[in-house]
C-alpha cells in the first residue's frame, strides 16, 4: 500500500515519501507524518536471522514506498558498511540486568550516525526522483552529535552543502573538535551565543522566512534539514529497535510475542519517538521510558499533562539532551489528537506565544505507554561508577541518564520486563565527564586527550577512530553568531 505523508499543522497533504525527505520541514511548520502505520511484513522469526542491512529494508521500504527496491537496498547498502566498526552495527550487551543497544560504532562515534548514514543517499536519490536541480543546503541546529554526524554525511556529496549551528560552549571539547575539524568543500559550522533551543528556534525561523526561500531559490538553492524532523532521519531510527526485538528474539533471551521496555536518553523526542513507531509496525512494546537529564521538560510532561518550556536552561554533562523544546513530540500530539491537525496547530501556536500548552484527558490516555523518569547529575555520575565498579561496563553520560532512570522505574514499580537501553554515545566522546565520575574527582588541569588516553586504560576499550583523527587535526571552521544573526550568516556562507 502506497505511503503519503502530511504535515501534522494541516497546511499539506498526501506529499510522497521522497518530496517529504526533501522538504524536510512543511511549509506551514509541520512536521510530515505518515497517513497510516503499516505492519512487518516478515516475521520476527524471519528477521531473528537477517543481517542489520536486512532488515532495514523490510522497515524501511513501508515507509518509503515511492523508492524502487533497487533504490533503497542501494542507500542501505552505501551507509551500513565498513564505516561502521562492528559487524553487526548495532550490538546487544548485557550489563546489569539490562540489554545495552550500542549506537555509537558509525563514523562519529554517535546513535546520529544510524540514520545519518542514510540520508545523504536517501536524499540525493529523492532529488533526482522530483527532477530538483537546486543544489540542496542541508540546514542544522545540534546540540552536539547530529551537526557532526550530518557534516559527515554530506561532506563532499554532490550538489549539497551543509551548514551546522551549535551552542558554543554547550557541548563537549571533543564533539566540537569533532565539528571544527570536518573537512569537505561544502561544509560550514557556526557556533551560536545562545543554547540548543535557539539555535534550533534560529533554523526554524529561516525555513519559515518565505523571502529568504525565494532570494536563495533564485541562486540556485534549496533549503532542507539533517534534524530528526525530516521523516528521512526517523524511519532509519525505527530499523534498530525493529532489530533489537528480533536479536533478542535469537539469542533465545526473550519468547517471541514477550513484550520488553525500551529506555531512551531523551532531548529532541526522536529517538524515543521511532521506538513507539517500532511497537506501531509490530515490535510488542509494554513500556517506552522516556530519560531526561536536570533539563526535565519531558518529565514534567508526561507526569503532569502540560508541557512547559518556562524555565531556567541548565547547561549538563549530557549536552545532547539540554533542551527544552522538544520538536519531535508534535508528532505523538498530532497522533494522540486522532491525527487533528487543527489541534495541534493550536497547541503549537500557544506553545510559541506563552511557552505552554495542555494536553487533554483522552490525549493523556493515548499516551499511556510512555512514562517519564529524570536523573541529576550527581545521579548520572554515581550511576556511571556504579556500573562501571560492578560489571566493567563503561557508559557514556547520556547512557547514564538513562540507566539511572531505567533502574529507579525498576525499582519503584517493581516491573521486571525485560528492558533495551538506547546506549546513544561513545563514553570517549565526553571523557572529562565520565573520568570524573568513575573516580570521584574534578579532573581539572588535564588536557581531554590525556583523559581519554587514561580511559582507554581504565576500560580496556580501545579509542575510536574518530577520536585519533582529530587529535591533531586542523581547524577549519571559527565562525560564531548571534541567534539574530544566523540568517544573515547561512546568506554569507552561501555567497547571497
Amino acid at each position: 500500500m502506497e505511503m503519503f505523508y502530511n504535515s501534522t499543522r494541516g497546511g499539506e497533504k498526501n506529499v510522497t515519501a521522497s518530496m517529504a525527505i526533501l522538504k524536510g520541514i512543511a511549509d506551514d511548520g509541520g512536521l510530515f507524518m505518515p497517513d497510516h502505520f503499516p505492519t512487518l511484513k516478515v516475521g520476527f522469526e524471519a528477521l531473528a536471522d537477517m543481517t542489520y542491512q536486512e532488515t532495514a529494508y523490510e522497515v524501511m521500504k513501508l515507509f518509503l514506498t515511492d523508492f524502487t527496491g533497487e533504490e533503497l537496498k542501494r542507500c542501505i547498502e552505501s551507509a551500513y558498511d565498513s564505516k561502521f566498526d562492528t559487524e553487526e552495527i548495532a550490538p546487544l550487551v548485557l550489563a546489569d540486568e539490562a540489554y545495552y543497544l550500542e549506537l555509537f560504532h558509525g563514523k562519529t562515534i554517535a546513535f546520529k550516525d544510524m540514520a545519518l548514514s542514510i540520508l545523504p543517499h536517501l536524499m540525493t536519490t529523492a532529488a533526482k526522483k522530483n527532477h530538483a536541480d537546486e543544489e540542496i543546503v542541508i540546514l542544522t541546529a545540534t546540540s552536539g552529535d547530529t551537526g557532526k554526524a550530518a557534516m559527515a554525511g554530506f561532506a563532499d556529496v554532490p550538489g549539497t552543502r551543509i551548514i551546522v549551528f551549535y551552542p558554543k560552549g554547550g557541548v563537549s571539547r571533543v564533539q566540537e573538535l569533532q565539528m571544527l575539524t570536518q573537512k569537505g568543500e561544502n561544509t560550514a559550522v557556526a557556533g551560536i551565543t545562545g543554547n540548543f533551543d535557539d539555535a534550533q528556534t534560529g533554523v526554524k525561523k529561516i525555513f519559515g522566512d518565505r523571502a529568504f526561500g525565494e532570494r536563495a531559490g533564485k541562486a540556485g538553492f534549496r533549503f532542507s534539514s539533517a534534524n530528526s524532523i525530516n521523516i528521512g532521519r526517523l524511519v532509519p531510527q525505527v530499523v534498530y529497535y525493529v532489530y533489537a526485538y528480533a536479536k533478542l528474539l535469537k539469542n533465545g533471551q526473550i519468547a517471541e510475542g514477550e513484550k520488553i521496555n525500551f529506555t531512551v536518553p531523551t532531548g529532541n523526542f526522536g529517538n524515543i519517538l521511532a521506538a513507539y513507531i517500532a511497537g506501531c509496525i509490530g515490535v510488542p512494546v509494554n513500556r517506552l521510558i522516556c530519560a531526561s537529564n536536570d533539563n526535565k521538560v519531558l518529565y514534567d510532561f508526561f507526569t503532569t499533562g502540560t508541557y512547559d518550556r518556562n524555565r531556567d536552561f541548565i547547561l549538563t554533562s549530557s549536552p545532547s539532551m539540554d533542551i527544552l523544546i522538544s520538536s519531535n513530540l508534535e508528532r505523538l500530539i498530532y497522533l494522540s489528537a486522532g491525527c487533528d491537525a487543527e489541534k495541534t496547530k493550536e497547541l503549537m501556536r500557544e506553545l510559541s506565544e506563552t511557552g505552554r500548552y495542555t494536553v487533554t484527558p483522552d490525549m493523556r490516555e493515548k499516551m499511556a505507554l510512555f512514562t517519564g523518569g529524570f536523573a541529576t547529575q550527581e545521579e548520572n555520575a554515581r550511576e556511571i561508577k556504579r556500573v562501571y565498579d560492578d560489571t566493567g561496563y563503561l557508559m557514556d553520560t547520556h547512557t547514564g541518564v538513562a540507566s539511572c532512570v531505567y533502574h529507579n522505574y525498576r525499582e519503584t514499580t517493581g516491573d521486571e520486563t525485560k528492558t533495551v537501553i538506547a546506549s546513544t554515545a561513545s563514553p570517549y566522546k565526553f571523557a572529562r565527564s565520565v573520568m570524573t565520575a568513575i573516580r570521584g574527582k574534578e579532573e581539572e588541569g588535564k588536557d581531554d586527550f590525556v583523559l581519554i588516553d587514561e580511559m582507554k586504560e581504565a576500560s580496556g576499550v580501545e579509542i575510536p577512530q574518530a577520536i585519533e583523527e582529530i587529535r591533531k587535526a586542523e581547524i577549519r571552521h571559527n565562525t560564531v553568531c548571534s541567534p539574530e544573526t544566523m540568517e544573515e550568516t547561512v546568506a554569507g556562507f552561501l555567497g547571497i
